[in-house]
């Protein structure tokens, strides 16, 4: 289980400390956030106390109004669990009673003066890419035409030479030899390059090139969705590939599908070209146009009526 210490999303974020103890180190396993109007009311039941819990204007001003009484009741309740932090939006200032529940329970508050909506979104974004489980594949990322390819195959075959003529074609590389891949969503993939070797790609005979310098910012990505995985395979005779393209098969990263094609390598293919085709007839596939079924269809038909 992965998990975001509250040190490196005060750090992060740039929040501000109101009171943080020196001897505890809370971290977050959720990327979801909870804003505790029903616990301030007085109702715990079902309380998300394993999430970051967020105060806004409407929770502030609802428990400036109770009874002194009742507020220390509560909030002895709400910071008796174990809670990673509580924060308070707005710029708005936080009362010594909560300071004094907060030190009686060790646990963090902090602030930060942005919009409730907008830092709950922020923070949820943020919680979502440090959280999403994650995988580094052996091959190359490039952006084609919009459609983001992983490019694999065995040591040598021609991934990288591959991606340096889809570069020089005005694609764009994303990541060569390590890709790092974090699922961010129930469907959606999203990899970049190593920090260590972003913006790098090894052509062997000629050692590491730098392609930002050499193609310029517009060659380069930071990161892109996995959108398809093309496996470059040395040509074999006698063994089969597929011509027609009317099954479509899927290689599974991090519990999803994503469309996987094999193309045979081998003296005089041209592969950039038909890696660039590839991308196209994925778009169309996804707009609704597949042009093998298309094909099968008429087939179908020319025969029925040929009966």
């Amino acid at each position: 289980m992965k998990k975001v210490y509250v040190r490196n999303l005060i750090k992060d974020l740039n929040l501000d400390i109101v009171y943080c103890p020196e001897e505890v180190d809370y971290y977050i396993e959720s990327s979801d956030i909870n804003r505790p109007g029903l616990q301030l009311a007085g109702y715990f039941g079902d309380f998300s106390y394993d999430r970051i819990q967020i105060i806004g204007k409407g929770e502030y001003n609802y428990f400036e109004h109770l009874d002194e009484k009742i507020r220390k009741e509560r909030l002895d309740k709400l910071f008796s669990y174990e809670i990673p932090a509580l924060i308070v939006t707005r710029g708005l200032k936080v009362n010594s009673d909560t300071i004094d529940a907060a030190k009686k329970y060790k646990k963090i508050i902090l602030s930060t003066n942005m919009n409730t909506t907008r830092f709950i979104n922020r923070v949820s974004n943020y919680l979502n890419e440090k959280l999403a489980a994650s995988k580094t594949m052996h091959g190359v990322l490039v952006d084609v035409d919009g459609i983001g390819i992983l490019i694999i195959g065995e040591s040598g075959v021609g991934k990288s030479e591959t991606a340096l003529e889809l570069i020089k074609r005005g694609h764009r590389l994303v990541a060569d030899d390590a890709v790092e891949i974090r699922k961010i969503d129930e469907d959606l993939l999203l990899a970049q390059a190593p920090e260590t070797i972003r913006h790098l790609m090894e052509i062997r005979g000629i050692g590491i090139l730098d392609i930002k310098s050499l193609y310029g910012v517009g060659a380069v990505k930071l990161s892109k969705n996995v959108d398809m995985v093309i496996e470059l395979q040395v040509w074999k005779e006698g063994q089969y590939y597929d011509r027609l393209g009317i099954e479509e098969n899927y290689m599974e990263i991090l519990g999803v599908p994503v469309e996987h094609v094999i193309i045979p390598v081998r003296p005089g293919r041209n592969i950039a070209m038909i890696i660039e085709v590839a991308a196209k007839n994925h778009r169309q596939k996804a707009m609704g146009y597949n042009a093998a079924r298309d094909f099968n269809d008429r087939l179908m038909k020319k025969l029925s009526e040929d009966k």
